[in-house]
C-alpha cells in the first residue's frame, strides 16, 4: 500500500515539473514573440482639412493589423498641390505615404519617387476608369486612386437664382449686382482660367516628353481667337458684381452674406451647406459671352491620389496603409465627412453619393472637362495674365502682346 502511494506521489511530482516546464516555455515563447514584433514608423502627409479624417483612418488601420507590428503612424499637414516639389526636394526625408493631385504623377514617377503598384489589376478593377487613367503613366499604375472629383462647377444660392438664371454668367452677374451681392471666381489660379479657353478651338497640353507644353491660346485666326477670350474676360472683370477671390475668400463671402454665387469644388460643399442649407444649389458652369456668342465654360478635371514613397523604410506596410486609406469603406467615410467623390466603384454608386448636389454638378460639368495634363511652366504665366485682366488690365499692355508673352512662357523648354 505504501509502495503504491509513493509511486502515485512520484508521478504527481513528475507531472508538476512537466507542467511548470511547459508554462515556462510558453511564457518564454510569448516573451520572444513580443520582442520580435517589428516597430513600424510611418509618416502620412495630407491636406489640413483631412486631418480628422486621416487620423480616424490611421486608428482603424492600427486596429486591423493589431499584433502584427508596433505602429507609430504620424499625420503631418502638407498641401496637396505642392506635394511633388516637397518630395522631390528630399525623397529620403519625405513622407512614406502622401496625398497629391494627379497632374504631379508623371514627374514623381519619372524621378523614381513612386514604384509601379504590385497588385495593379486588383486596384484597377475596384476603381472608376477615369481615376485609373489619372493614376497611370504609359499603361503602368503608379498610385492608388482616392477621389474622382478634383474639378469645379457653379455654387449658387437658390434664394436669388432660378434654374434658368444660372445658365448664363451675364445673368448671374446682373442678378448679383441688383441685390448688392457678388459672384466669385479665382483668376489668380491658372486652373480656373482654363474655363475660358478650354471650350474654344484653342489648345493646351503636354508634349510627348511629358514635361513641356504646347499652347495655342494666342491664336489670331478662327471663329474664336485669343484676343476674343481676353476681351470677354475683361468685360466680366469690369462688372460691378464680379470678384476675383481665392477659394478661402469665396467661402468667407458666403459666410458673411456678400457672395451668392461662385466657382469652386466639392471640398467646399460641406461648409457652404452649413451656411445656405437647403438653399445651396450646384450646377455645371454657365456660358459666357465671347465674340457675340455664348461659349460654354470648360473645366479641368482630375483626381486625388495616394502615393507610396519608393524610399520608405517600411515600404510594404506603407503600401498596406495606402490601400487601406483608399478602400471602399474609407472612401465612403471620406464622402460622409468631407463630401469628396469616391473613385471606388462601389462607394461611388451608393445612394448617398448619387444624391449629392455637388457630385451631381461635377458629373454634369464632366461633359465639358478635360483631364488636367500640363507641365509646370503653365501655371505662373497664366496666373499673371488672369490677375492683370481681373484688375481691368492694370498694365495697359496690348491684349495680343500679353497673350503672346503668356504662350511663350508656357511653352518654354
Amino acid at each position: 500500500m505504501k509502495k503504491r502511494i509513493v509511486i502515485v506521489m512520484f508521478l504527481l511530482v513528475i507531472l508538476c515539473i512537466t507542467a511548470a516546464s511547459g508554462c515556462d516555455k510558453k511564457e518564454n515563447e510569448q516573451s520572444i514573440s513580443s520582442n520580435d514584433i517589428e516597430t513600424v514608423e510611418l509618416l502620412l502627409w495630407g491636406a489640413k482639412e483631412d486631418e480628422v479624417l486621416l487620423n480616424k483612418i490611421i486608428q482603424t488601420f492600427q486596429q486591423e493589423y493589431q499584433g502584427q507590428a508596433n505602429f507609430q503612424i504620424t499625420f503631418q499637414e502638407q498641401g496637396e498641390t505642392e506635394c511633388k516639389d516637397t518630395i522631390l526636394g528630399g525623397l529620403e526625408e519625405s513622407a512614406d505615404v502622401f496625398t497629391f493631385a494627379d497632374d504631379q504623377l508623371s514627374a514623381l514617377a519619372a524621378a523614381g519617387a513612386l514604384n509601379p503598384i504590385e497588385n495593379a489589376d486588383s486596384i484597377k478593377q475596384m476603381n472608376l476608369s477615369t481615376a485609373v487613367e489619372a493614376a497611370t503613366v504609359r499603361d503602368t499604375l503608379y498610385a492608388y486612386p482616392l477621389t474622382a472629383d478634383n474639378g469645379y462647377f457653379l455654387y449658387y444660392n437658390k434664394r436669388y437664382f432660378s434654374d434658368e438664371d444660372i445658365q448664363a454668367l451675364d445673368t448671374i452677374l446682373d442678378i448679383a449686382a441688383n441685390n448688392g451681392n457678388f459672384f466669385c471666381m479665382d483668376w489668380s489660379s491658372a486652373w480656373y482660367i482654363y474655363s475660358f479657353f478650354g471650350n474654344t478651338n484653342m489648345k493646351i497640353g503636354l508634349n510627348e516628353d511629358g514635361i513641356t507644353n504646347y499652347c495655342t491660346w494666342n491664336d489670331k485666326e478662327g471663329d474664336i481667337c485669343g484676343v476674343d477670350v481676353a476681351k470677354a474676360m475683361l468685360n466680366i472683370a469690369m462688372k460691378p458684381a464680379f470678384l476675383n477671390r481665392t477659394d478661402e475668400e469665396f467661402l468667407e463671402g458666403v459666410r458673411n452674406g456678400t457672395v451668392i454665387a461662385g466657382v469652386s469644388g466639392v471640398w467646399n460643399a460641406v461648409a457652404i451647406k452649413e451656411v445656405w442649407g437647403e438653399d445651396m444649389g450646384a450646377a455645371k458652369l454657365p456660358t459666357y459671352t465671347c465674340n457675340d456668342r455664348q461659349i460654354q465654360m470648360a473645366s479641368f478635371s482630375g483626381c486625388k491620389l495616394i502615393g507610396v514613397n519608393a524610399y520608405s523604410k517600411h515600404y510594404d506596410w506603407a503600401c498596406k496603409l495606402a490601400e487601406w486609406i483608399t478602400n471602399e469603406q474609407n472612401q465612403k467615410l471620406r464622402f460622409e465627412l468631407r463630401e469628396q467623390g469616391p473613385s471606388n466603384i462601389q462607394a461611388a454608386s451608393s445612394m448617398e453619393v448619387q444624391q449629392s448636389p455637388a457630385i451631381a454638378a461635377l458629373l454634369e460639368q464632366s461633359e465639358f472637362s478635360q483631364l488636367q495634363r500640363v507641365g509646370g511652366k503653365f501655371w505662373d504665366p497664366v496666373a499673371a495674365f488672369g490677375e492683370n485682366i481681373a484688375s481691368g488690365n492694370a498694365t495697359g499692355e496690348d491684349l495680343q502682346e500679353q497673350l503672346d508673352k503668356m504662350v511663350k512662357n508656357i511653352t518654354e523648354r
